[in-house]
């Protein structure tokens, strides 16, 4: 079974979004992102930011596209799951860590942190809808 026919076949909540709309919203986020995380990579490759300050954004950006894999590739939902949920607290850590320096980096996760909020919540639930097959 392919990975359409697979997700399609899952359980899901009513309020589910299209695949569309999904694309679109990340469409929209992966720019912010891109920009966002690349300003604060180049502060730390110039030493205004300490190289510590790399791991949470690292952290997300694996985690963030691992998800598609370990979702539709390995058609895993706990794997997903989890994985979904170190995006979501990694956006978290960003966003605090960030805060103090360049708080525009921080303001500029927040749609980022709502949506895969929303996504979170969306993944626990199909995780849940789907647990016994």
């Amino acid at each position: 079974m392919n990975w359409m026919d697979w997700y399609q076949s899952l359980l899901k909540p009513d309020w589910t979004p299209a695949p569309s709309t999904i694309s679109l919203i990340w469409q929209i986020l992966y720019p912010i992102i891109a920009i966002s995380f690349g300003y604060v990579f180049v502060q730390i490759w110039q030493g205004k930011l300490p190289k510590s300050m790399a791991v949470p954004f690292a952290i997300n950006l694996v985690t963030n596209l691992s998800f598609t894999p370990l979702l539709f590739g390995l058609k895993n939902l706990l794997l997903a799951t989890l994985d979904i949920l170190l995006v979501w607290s990694t956006i978290l850590w960003i966003m605090i860590v960030i805060w103090p320096g360049f708080r525009w980096v921080a303001l500029v996760q927040v749609p980022y942190f709502v949506w895969v909020s929303v996504a979170t919540v969306l993944q626990i639930s199909i995780f849940w809808m789907n647990r016994g097959s």
